[in-house]
């Protein structure tokens, strides 16, 4: 594992650790042809890779020269700057309150260290936030914002949430600025609203409390607004198809439309929150085309929403992930977003801190998900205890950094840097680059910033280096990517 003091984080994160000699010339013949695009002076090159203390290292630089038709028998990698998709939002994680809850228990010094280390300019650049409203199985127990069976909502409070939770938030949020996103889900409507009458073990929202549960939605957003934090929005359900032993509540496609078309869009028009992005489904891609279809092909209830959120839980059956669903909802609603809303690595043992197949899960989600079409990636907890919690129902997992409260100190994970391979380079208002490889064994994506420069992730799974010319219009790179690693190259 990774044990860094403050004073140590980020000399890592920026430390230059040599440059690989490129794979020698390929002998090739002509030239290829074409109009005059500009230039490209050099690529410069941060690497992580397994077996090795490259974590986000600065490589230095290769040169670009003219490019020569590549052999069937070399690899490479294609970016058409002429070919622009997605706008892109950013990255980010949640703020839940057992990420808050291990946070208050780290010393100052590693509270500032870990704040930086993901928002900060030295770190790898967040700029999203989310949280849930109220409780969810990420904290001590289950609260809500009001008393048990008051449906007008006259008690309605955030103090729980003003102790640990909002001001870690607020100092997160100080340091991202005017590119933040920040945005809540609810795990479950309060028991006495739900079919159950648990805010456990699934149940559904009853009928006759749909309008005070929109208003629920209006309050918080009015509350935290007025602890000066701006919110941009909502989901209506984290994993409205999953009944869990922990907070969760089920819709159906057709109650979570007729929930949004005549209670939830109207609530928040109606309070003047009309600018709130509604995010619907929340759930994993397995089931997403039928949520979108569902909803979006209803004009009112299409109207009051700004996109589908979605998680990567559907790969618990061993299958691939169902990346060609997002391409469908795409290709259908075009004028619809995508956002990755929670993915982690479930299952913790703090013995597998460095389990490089975690990071490498992350490098294939975000790489597809953004091909794919999606404009924003979120994380789930920032920050977990020494035992992947706390959960009030033992539900634990890994998050990219850990804090020990034990010794006070911040274990950072490969998945940390994978992340940060996009989150530190890529900005918000950047536009996805068309990018392909021509094979499977490498994976990549390449967004435009706004100031034209070009960011191309890329990664390689397989236990071998691999030599690959990046081509970008009449002009070519070579490099070396190293078994297990991630690269990503500016230019």
């Amino acid at each position: 594992m990774i044990r860094l003091t403050c004073t140590l984080i980020f000399a890592l994160i920026l430390s230059s650790c040599g440059t690989e000699q490129a794979p020698e010339a390929r002998e090739m013949s002509a030239p290829l042809e074409g109009g005059g695009s500009t230039p490209l002076s050099a690529v410069r090159v941060f690497a992580t890779a397994e077996n090795t203390d490259k974590r986000l290292s600065d490589e230095g630089q290769r040169a670009f020269e003219t490019a020569n038709q590549p052999l069937e028998t070399e690899v490479a990698i294609f970016v058409n700057p002429e070919q622009k998709f997605q706008t892109y939002l950013g990255v980010g994680g949640a703020i839940t309150d057992a990420a808050a809850e291990v946070f208050s228990k780290m010393s100052p010094a590693k509270q500032e260290a870990l704040l930086e280390a993901y928002f900060g300019e030295e770190g790898i650049g967040y700029n999203i936030i989310r949280t849930s409203i109220h409780s969810c199985d990420f904290g001590l127990g289950s609260h809500t914002y009001i008393e048990e069976g008051d449906s007008a909502l006259a008690t309605f409070s955030i103090a729980p949430d003003t102790v640990k939770r909002i001001p870690m938030i607020k100092r997160a949020a100080e340091m991202v600025g005017e590119d933040l996103v920040f945005y809540a889900s609810p795990w479950s409507p309060p028991a006495f609203m739900k079919t159950n009458q648990n805010m456990l073990y699934g149940g559904s929202l009853l009928p006759e409390f749909y309008g005070a549960w929109a208003q629920y939605f209006v309050k918080f957003i009015e509350a935290y607004e007025a602890q000066g934090l701006p919110v941009w929005g909502v989901t209506i359900q984290n994993e409205p198809m999953a009944v869990q032993r922990w907070e969760s509540c089920i819709y159906t496609a057709e109650q979570e439309r007729d929930f949004l078309k005549f209670h939830l869009g109207p609530a928040m028009e109606a309070a003047g929150y009309g600018d709130k992005n509604i995010v619907v489904w929340d759930h994993n891609r397995d089931l997403i085309t039928h949520r979108a279809n569902t909803i979006f092909e209803d004009s009112v209830a299409a109207s009051y929403a700004w996109g589908t959120g979605f998680h990567w839980y559907e790969t618990w059956t061993g299958g691939l992930p169902k990346y060609d669903n997002l391409k469908l909802i795409q290709e259908s609603f075009p004028d619809k977003k995508l956002m990755f809303t929670e993915g982690c690595q479930e299952g913790f043992d703090s013995a597998h801190y460095e389990r490089w197949s975690n990071a490498e899960r992350y490098g294939n989600s975000m790489i597809n998900d953004f091909n794919s079409g999606t404009v924003g990636w979120t994380d789930w907890n920032i920050l977990l205890d020494e035992g992947g919690g706390p959960n009030h129902v033992e539900n634990f997992c890994f998050a990219p950094i850990h804090g020990d409260t034990q010794t006070d100190a911040l274990i950072l994970t490969p998945t940390y840097y994978y992340i940060g391979h996009f989150s530190k380079f890529i900005e918000p208002g950047a536009r996805r680059v068309s990018t392909s490889a021509s094979r499977s064994t490498l994976e990549s994506t390449t967004f435009e910033n706004p100031s034209g420069e070009k960011v191309t992730v890329v990664m390689n799974r397989t236990d071998d280096p691999i030599d690959y010319a990046l081509m970008v219009g009449e002009q070519e790179a070579n490099f070396t990517i190293l078994p297990h690693a991630m690269q990503t190259l500016v230019y």
